[in-house]
């Protein structure tokens, strides 16, 4: 397989999330290893022809029926003309790259799974591997903040597994007046004050982090207050990718490049190097 050459999908569904954000569902060959194989946390190239590529993570989980969910907020000289399609559009995927979550080092392990805003995407991904194994997880938490109740991605779908015990599940909005209509128990705040709510087992638990990277130095401090090692925080660094595949340098962070050797780093690799986190 050419790592740098799209293959063709098309777009079998589209949902308006948000204003400004859609959840894309595509089709490809069955079998191909963009659909089929991905890791959470990992990303595709997708092309639109005529206009450009852009590198997205995964939101969904991966099925051997050549379904790809795509969550893409339209801002961009590539995103935004997404806006426009629809199903039976043509675009082109190539993937997956990267580095997912360490699923293995999570066996048996409490999760805490930290989302702020779009960063609850790649999240979702995580997420719905832990679900299909459950029996293998310890405690399930799910922090996720937005600037309101109606930028929380997935909103009936996280309720939903929090009704049915599969995770515990605490939100956040920046403003009061966005609460008013929200979920039970929907609190204002600032994603790291949500750590003030847990009460956890520091030798036993991992946290999987996506969000704005200015926050990261904030969670990053209060969980190592908690007891946290740096080993058991992985954070997601999705900044400057290009071309997916190590050559253009634009992604690189310190002496690594995110493309290749992240997206997903642990906090232990990323000692000395704090400037990928700004």
């Amino acid at each position: 397989m050419n790592s740098t050459v799209p293959v063709p999908a098309v777009v079998s569904a589209v949902r308006l999330m948000t204003a400004d954000t859609s959840l894309l569902t595509l089709r490809t060959e069955a079998g191909h290893p963009v659909a089929a194989s991905f890791l959470p946390g990992q990303f595709l190239e997708l092309s639109l022809p005529g206009v450009g590529e852009i590198p997205i993570s995964y939101c969904g989980y991966p099925v051997p029926g050549g379904s790809i969910e795509l969550c893409i907020r339209h801002v961009g000289h590539v995103t935004t003309p997404l806006k426009a399609v629809a199903p039976g559009d043509a675009v082109g995927v190539r993937g997956p790259f990267g580095r997912g979550f360490p699923l293995p080092e999570y066996a048996g392990q409490d999760l805490v799974l930290i989302a702020g805003g779009l960063g609850m995407a790649p999240l979702r991904s995580l997420l719905l591997a832990l679900v299909k194994r459950r029996d293998l997880q310890g405690r399930l938490v799910l922090l996720c903040a937005a600037r309101e109740t109606g930028a929380l991605l997935f909103l009936d779908e996280l309720l939903e597994l929090k009704a049915q015990g599969y995770i515990e599940l605490h939100l956040a909005v920046d403003k009061a007046d966005n609460c008013l209509n929200g979920p039970p128990d929907c609190r204002v705040a600032l994603l790291p004050a949500l750590l003030d709510l847990l009460d956890i087992d520091s030798g036993r638990t991992c946290v999987a982090i996506c969000g704005p990277p200015v926050v990261y130095p904030l969670l990053v401090s209060r969980l190592q207050t908690m007891g946290l090692e740096s080993a058991r925080i992985h954070l997601s660094l999705e900044r400057r990718m290009k071309c997916g595949v190590g050559r253009c340098g634009h992604c690189a962070v310190g002496t690594r490049l995110c493309c290749v050797d992240g997206p997903v780093f642990s906090n232990a690799e990323l000692v000395g190097m704090e400037v990928s986190l700004a």
